[in-house]
């Protein structure tokens, strides 16, 4: 069960798996067809069409407990065990209770540290120097469920939610392998959250508006947010009342009032809350992405703009 580019690699890793363990991919749930682009098409995620490629039967259920037909096939197939890998969608205790050997989530952190839906984009921009992948049993919870296995990644000074996204995706499927190998002999051992280190945490869903720069804070959290929010919904601000991306940023010492974009030898900078934020790439409304120098050839009242908070 997955939806995004995340669970690619998961999926990919249990069919390459099946000759060597005896294991069989019955099916992949993943979510619905939906709209997308200016032309609204309807397009397939990205594990439906992997799925797809793969000759596996696809279920595409808009929720298991509104609709009882979608558990219902899920307990014609009956599975020995259901991976998770950023599916989208809750599952209910009907649901969990089905396989023998349980449901086994992919999650993007060292739980219980940022248990929810936007673990890689949270821990850029909590500024974290290191992240990993849980193997975990579900539950009824919010990723409460016990660990089978947990693996460290380094979050580089540059990375995105799509560079380490890419990451983690790939030593996830790989430890997901590992960890069923021996879950399903029986020599894995659960443990549970409170045995683990690190304090409890969630992180909610991302939404368009949490893009949204406040120059009142930080040039080191505004530039985070541009690593955070790469690609979605991306750090933007307003200029002359159209939206204007920064999608690539670096911090400057020295301070400026926040909002403030000024001219330094090194490209345009904006005033923060503490130090200034060195635009690099920028995107202005209508226009693709470009070098923040480019930018100004065309735009030279962008400096002694202020730009809103």
């Amino acid at each position: 069960m997955g939806t995004p580019q995340f669970a690619i690699p998961s999926l990919r890793a249990l069919v390459e798996a099946a000759p060597r363990t005896g294991w069989q991919v019955v099916a992949v749930a993943t979510q619905p067809d939906r709209p997308a682009g200016r032309g609204r098409q309807m397009v397939s995620s990205p594990v439906k069409q992997m799925a797809t490629a793969f000759g596996l039967p696809v279920l595409e259920p808009v929720s298991f407990r509104k609709d009882p037909s979608a558990v219902e096939a899920l307990h014609r197939l009956a599975p020995d065990l259901i991976v998770v890998a950023a599916y989208g969608l809750i599952l209910p205790a009907g649901v969990l209770e089905i396989p023998t050997f349980g449901c086994v989530n992919v999650h993007a952190s060292l739980l219980p540290a940022y248990r929810g839906a936007s673990p890689i984009a949270a821990a850029i921009l909590d500024g974290l120097a290191q992240t990993g992948v849980t193997i975990m049993l579900m539950d009824e919870g919010l990723d409460t469920g016990p660990a089978l296995r947990q693996a460290v990644q380094p979050i580089h000074p540059d990375d995105t939610t799509a560079t380490l996204s890419e990451r983690l995706a790939q030593q996830g499927a790989e430890l997901l392998v590992e960890t069923l190998v021996d879950w399903l002999q029986g020599v894995a051992a659960p443990i549970d959250q409170t045995l683990l280190p690190g304090e409890p945490s969630t992180c909610r869903q991302i939404q368009k508006e949490d893009g949204l720069i406040d120059w009142t804070k930080p040039a080191v959290y505004i530039e985070r947010m541009t690593r955070a929010y790469t690609p979605w919904p991306t750090a933007y601000t307003f200029w002359k009342g159209e939206p204007f991306k920064i999608l690539s940023a670096a911090v400057l010492d020295g301070e400026s009032p926040p909002g403030l974009v000024e001219r330094t030898p090194e490209g345009p900078t904006v005033g923060a809350g503490e130090g200034r934020l060195l635009l690099r790439t920028v995107q202005p409304a209508g226009k693709r992405p470009m070098d923040a120098r480019s930018f100004l050839n065309g735009a030279p009242d962008f400096i002694g703009a202020t730009l809103p908070s």
